[in-house]
């Protein structure tokens, strides 16, 4: 009998990665939640098992190395792999923006996924089938005002994931980019306005059906679940609403 195949997800502690911890274990994988917030993973895990799936917590933080090469050897065989964790911190525009912000984003975005993908990468392999995902964003593909240093951590993912795939070809492993672009989760809004409620409300003013975790949840599952010779390089998700980083219809 076949044993189950294993998924990691990272940041599941909320939004688009809890999301897809519930996709993938719905699809039949095991999935290991990881993130900071250990008693959110250890819910969430709580609650998948309940339901009947296979599910795992451990608290981790991705840009801690030593960690991370810990977390790793309890993997021989590793069939998926989603780096989910990062972020956005502020708004500011290039001129005043804090170093420090662009720091801990290009930290968390880039470096943590270039630490979990070295990682893992050995069991991945091994799997003989295994898939990394990078979940970056529009972000990563054109610019936008008060977005410098998010945009140049996404743009860092973008380019880690295409040189990836370049450097792995021949090998059973497949890079699978995806960019969602408005999304409207509990958090991510919060978190870049550092708590301020309201200014993250307007970046939703008036649009008709953001993106949820859980739509972005789906492509992934989709693009995971392709038969093993098919790789979806770059798959850019947007609600209709948006057309572009800086072309949004709004009804005020």
């Amino acid at each position: 009998m076949a044993a189950t195949p294993i998924a990691v997800v990272t940041g599941a502690s909320s939004g688009i990665g809890a999301a897809t911890a519930r996709t993938l274990a719905a699809e039949g994988f095991r999935v290991v939640l990881t993130a900071r917030r250990k008693d959110r993973i250890e819910a969430l895990a709580a609650d998948l098992n309940e339901a009947g799936h296979q599910a795992t917590a451990y608290a981790l933080d991705v840009t801690d190395r030593a960690a991370v090469d810990e977390f790793a050897t309890a993997f021989r065989s590793l069939a998926v792999l989603v780096n989910n964790a990062g972020g956005a911190l502020g708004a500011d525009p290039v001129a005043t923006g804090d170093p420090a912000d662009w720091r801990q984003m290009y930290e968390t975005n880039v470096i943590g996924t270039l630490n979990v993908t070295q990682a893992l990468l050995p069991a991945l392999t091994a799997s003989g089938d295994g898939t990394i995902v990078i979940l970056s964003s529009t972000a990563a593909l054109s610019s936008y005002e008060g977005g410098g240093g998010y945009v140049a951590a996404k743009h860092g993912e973008h380019v880690l994931a295409e040189t990836l795939r370049l450097e792995i070809v021949g090998t059973p492993v497949r890079v699978i980019e995806v960019a969602p672009g408005m999304v409207r989760t509990e958090e991510f809004a919060t978190t870049r306005f550092r708590g301020d409620t309201e200014k993250a409300a307007k970046v939703y003013a008036g649009v008709d059906a953001p993106l949820t975790a859980e739509d972005v949840a789906d492509t992934i599952g989709w693009a995971v679940t392709r038969p093993s010779h098919v790789n979806i390089d770059l798959l850019v998700v947007r609600p209709r609403a948006q057309a572009s980083n800086t072309k949004v219809h709004r009804t005020l």
